[in-house]
C-alpha cells in the first residue's frame, strides 16, 4: 500500500468533477509533510504514474491542473478519459458483455470438461498429492 493511498481514497469519495485543494490539506489527508520537492517543483505534481505520489490521484481517475506553488495548492480534475473507460451498464445491470460469447464455443459430445487433458499431468499429480478426495 502506498502512502499516499489515503488521497486516492478521499479523491475517489468526491462527489463533483474537481477538486481545490492546498498543500496542507493534502499533507492533512495523507497524515505526513509532503517533500520540498512537492512545495518548489512543479514537476512533482505531474500524472505521471510511475512515481508514486502521481499513481495516487491518476489511480482515482483524476489528474492534477492548476498548480500554483506561490500560493500552494492545486486542482484535481476527474479525467474524462478514466470516465470513458468505465463499462457501461445496460438496464438489466450486467455489464454489455454480459453473454456476448454465448453460442461461440462447441464442446463435442462425449468430452467430460472434469478430465484432465493430460493423464501425463494427472498422474504426476496423483504421485506427488496423493489420490483427489
Amino acid at each position: 500500500m502506498s502512502r499516499y493511498e489515503p488521497l486516492t481514497q478521499f479523491l475517489q469519495n468526491q462527489p463533483g468533477r474537481a477538486v481545490r485543494l492546498s498543500f496542507a490539506q493534502i499533507e492533512q489527508i495523507v497524515g505526513f509533510k509532503l517533500p520540498a520537492a512537492a512545495q518548489q517543483e512543479r514537476a512533482w505534481w505531474s500524472n505521471a504514474p510511475a512515481d508514486a505520489e502521481d499513481k495516487a490521484w491518476v489511480a482515482a481517475g483524476f489528474r492534477s491542473e492548476g498548480v500554483d506553488l506561490a500560493a500552494q495548492e492545486l486542482t484535481f480534475r476527474r479525467d474524462a478519459s478514466a470516465e470513458r473507460d468505465e463499462p457501461a451498464k445496460i438496464e438489466t445491470g450486467h455489464h454489455p458483455l454480459f453473454g456476448c460469447m454465448k453460442g461461440t464455443v462447441t464442446i463435442a459430445p462425449g468430452v467430460d470438461l472434469t478430465e484432465p487433458a493430460d493423464p501425463d499431468l494427472a498422474d504426476w499429480i496423483e504421485k506427488k498429492y496423493g489420490p483427489a478426495p
